[in-house]
């Protein structure tokens, strides 16, 4: 296995015994004329301290007046006695490794130091909280791209107001911007009702990149939002209906998978140029492809049972048409939403792990700190390194503006991913 070169290496040298580095023969002192070079992978163990910080107090002892003390530090959290080192490095535990925070309380534990999982979800709470300006900084960078991705998953919270443990709330998360000024955003919702897009998008009229929920409808028409599909979802319809055909034999799904696969197959070529070059690709090769997808659907349609698998995807097709196809016209749309689901997929993954949110406040954190280490990812950034800077850096700032200095972008001290 090749070891990284970006990996600090410490360098220890074995020499021969004293005795042996003279010559066998007549006893002449040997010379250095090379050396043999291994490497092994050698880790070392988390270690838990205290950080003790002692404030220097001064006073006249003519006058005995006017005592000065040397400032504290600015902290993150000033009433807690967590480090932005240890807030950083359990919110990536937890949000980027999906490690719950009852098993880091067992980990700290073993290390000597007793921290309960309430405490620990306590500060992820206080810092969620903290870093709210900063999020919404990032919203508004979101909103001015040209372009946003955006979806939602479930999302169980035990203690909402009026409500049932069991009744479902919402994780939604949106992702746009240029390449090295990716914003992804996490947002937590009681509901997944149209309003929610209404909120969460305010005043924008780019272009929305969705699924087939049709939540977004009154969004996209009070805006005059550009509403794209995504392929990716309709290809999946037609996976399902492949699955339940005879084996061994080909049938309208395969059809429709071969279309698509042409429709990728452009999108390969058509990555590296703009979008007027990609535009007039897609008009070159993509359109044809379309032309007959569209005949070859409008033929199945009323040869095929509704409620069938095959059904299913072919009225998928035939209901998202008019999304799925406005890429043709527009070389800035991508084929599918696949952006927005790879940035949720980590959240869904960390939710198998610790299951629900206790609190409204817990969850709005989550979303919070999902925000920060997703973008982060996003921008080729250490999460965990971005995440001290901020928790470290948030406290000292004093005016609004200076949080654009906390923005990925703006901050190159770190390690790529």
């Amino acid at each position: 296995m090749a070891l990284p070169p970006e990996l600090p290496r410490v360098e220890v040298v074995h020499e021969l015994p004293e005795e042996a580095r003279h010559c066998q023969d007549d006893g002449t002192a040997l010379t250095v004329i090379g050396e043999e070079v291994s490497e092994e992978l050698h880790v070392v163990p988390a270690r838990v301290e205290v950080i003790r910080h002692v404030r220097h107090k001064y006073a006249c002892r003519t006058c005995e007046e006017g005592v000065k003390t040397a400032p504290a530090p600015a902290r993150l959290l000033p009433k807690s006695n967590a480090s932005a080192t240890l807030l950083a490095y359990v919110a990536t535990a937890k949000y980027q490794d999906a490690l719950p925070l009852y098993r880091q309380s067992q980990l700290f534990a073993r290390h000597g130091a007793e921290i309960p999982r309430n405490t620990l979800a306590r500060w992820m709470v206080q810092a969620g909280e903290r870093i709210a300006p900063l999020v919404e900084t990032l919203r508004q960078h979101l909103l001015r791209a040209p372009l946003i991705h955006m979806d939602e998953t479930t999302l169980q919270v035990n203690q909402e107001a009026d409500r049932n443990a069991s009744v479902t709330s919402w994780m939604w998360v949106q992702r746009g911007g240029p390449p090295g000024q990716q914003v992804v955003l996490f947002d937590y919702t009681a509901s997944r009702a149209g309003q929610v897009p209404v909120d969460l998008l305010g005043d924008y009229a780019g272009r929305l990149i969705t699924d087939g929920y049709e939540g977004y409808t009154e969004i996209v028409r009070r805006n005059g939002i550009t509403h794209a599909g995504c392929w990716a979802h309709a290809r999946r319809k037609f996976v399902e209906a492949q699955k339940v055909q005879p084996k061994g034999k080909t049938g309208k799904a395969d059809w429709a998978l071969n279309q698509i696969r042409k429709l990728y197959a452009v999108e390969t070529q058509a990555r590296a140029p703009g979008p007027e070059a990609r535009q007039a690709l897609r008009d070159r090769k993509s359109r044809p492809l379309i032309d007959q997808l569209r005949q070859w659907l409008d033929k199945s349609l009323a040869r095929v049972l509704p409620k069938s698998a095959l059904g299913k995807a072919l009225h998928y097709l035939d209901n998202q048409w008019l999304r799925l196809t406005r890429f043709l016209d527009d070389g800035l749309i991508p084929l599918d939403n696949n952006p927005a689901e790879n940035a949720i997929r980590p959240f869904v993954v960390g939710r198998k792990n610790w299951l629900f949110s206790h609190t409204p406040s817990g969850a709005q954190a989550s979303a919070a700190i999902y925000s920060l280490i997703e973008t982060a990812k996003a921008n080729g950034l250490s999460p965990y390194e971005y995440l001290q800077f901020v928790f470290e850096t948030l406290p000292t700032l004093g005016e609004d503006d200076e949080l654009n200095t906390l923005l990925p972008w703006c901050w190159k001290d770190t390690l790529p991913v």
